[in-house]
């Protein structure tokens, strides 16, 4: 049977370049226009852009995202914030993710020192203790309602219990509630054919209670909502006023399952080579779960999505091996050959190495260091 050709998908690295492997590799033509084309399409639904750096964990990336018109960013945790704001200059963020813990409290104060800060909140615990703190030291927090539209993970739900929260957040002194947000990764996760009326869904539930809150006299100005898969459809809903995508700067295979983008728009991509062929029926590539993470994606099978081969499946990982089952007769597979992946979720392999290697017209130009990586406290 004749070896089938490669397909069109373009690999980014030139083939002529020498690559130390694995490494995680970014196309900077890509990573400028994944940029660009978001925060034209928030400028252009009238919501401001607050991109949420996890998935990127760079400063260099931070500050093209500024430079595009970025409002500030999006963190989980205290440490990503704190190199943000050190290390890229970010004047405000928002920490999407509760602060509990007296040490988290007297690093909050600090941050707070050097920029403008706001937590988000879904328990009246968590905010007691930070209307404690801040009523302490004579500070006064801006809070963000987080509100449950449907994904069922953190979030007090749409509605009355939200609007309830907002009540006695409003009553605490040290802290005041100036928005809701919402995390509708519940949207991302539903079919192609269901993303859109789940994405509106929950933006309408949000800006009801935005609206709802507003009713009991408390003056909600900022109306957040948070995902890259739904990112053309919530921030469309009228009283939406913030979006927080993260993935759209890179992209990855996860990406595929709604058919908007493919790998001409992932912008990041682990090199690999491959170190042995034991069977016709199999290759090893030296990306384990060290380099690629574990999460699964829905869709493409495997491990990830190996760049110009399709049919190609990384069956398996360990730490350092990467088991790729190839079809009769796959080409570009022979030890020493170099591969292209494309990550399940680009944001824990991020997570996973020090340094992005940056590729412009296929050469390695600059490397940018993953300052926030590790950062989970």
């Amino acid at each position: 049977m004749a070896a089938p050709t490669m397909t069109e998908e373009r690999t980014i690295v030139a083939p002529e370049e020498t690559v130390d492997t694995p490494a995680m590799v970014v196309d900077e033509a890509i990573l400028q226009r994944n940029i660009a084309e978001m925060q034209a399409f928030a400028a252009g639904v009238g919501v401001a852009l607050r991109p949420h750096a996890k998935t990127h964990k760079t400063p260099r990336i931070a500050r093209l995202q500024l430079a595009a018109g970025a409002v500030g960013l999006t963190c989980a945790k205290l440490g990503e914030a704190e190199v943000f704001v050190d290390e890229a200059g970010v004047a405000d963020v928002l920490l999407a993710y509760p602060l509990v813990g007296e040490p988290k409290l007297r690093r909050l104060l600090a941050l707070m020192e050097r920029a403008h800060v706001t937590v988000a909140v879904d328990t009246v615990a968590a905010a007691s203790r930070l209307s404690e703190a801040m009523t302490a030291n004579g500070r006064v927090l801006d809070l963000y309602v987080e509100v449950n539209t449907g994904q069922d993970r953190a979030g007090a739900r749409h509605g009355v219990e939200a609007v309830a929260l907002a009540r006695e957040l409003a009553q605490m002194p040290g802290v005041r509630p100036v928005g809701v947000m919402t995390h509708e990764g519940h949207a991302g996760a539903s079919s192609p054919g269901a993303i859109a009326e789940t994405a509106h869904a929950a933006g309408r539930a949000l800006v009801a209670t935005a609206e709802a809150i507003r009713a009991e006299g408390i003056p909600i100005r900022t109306v957040s909502v948070g995902s890259t898969p739904s990112s053309p459809y919530t921030p469309t809903i009228p009283g939406v006023t913030e979006m927080r995508p993260g993935t759209y700067v890179f992209n990855d295979n996860t990406g595929f399952r709604h058919g908007r983008i493919g790998p001409d728009r992932c912008a990041a991509r682990v090199v690999a080579t491959v170190v042995s062929r034991p069977a016709p029926d199999r290759a090893i590539v030296d990306a384990g779960s060290k380099a690629l993470a574990y999460d699964p994606s829905p869709s493409h099978a495997g491990h990830g999505y190996v760049v110009g081969h399709p049919a190609a499946t990384i069956a398996r990982i360990s730490e350092e091996h990467g088991v790729v089952v190839l079809p009769e007769g796959e080409a570009g597979f022979a030890v020493g050959d170099r591969v292209e992946i494309i990550p399940n979720h680009v944001c824990p392999a991020v997570n996973l190495t020090d340094e992005l290697l940056v590729v412009r017209d296929g050469r390695v130009v600059e490397t940018w260091r993953v300052a926030a990586r590790g950062k989970v406290r």
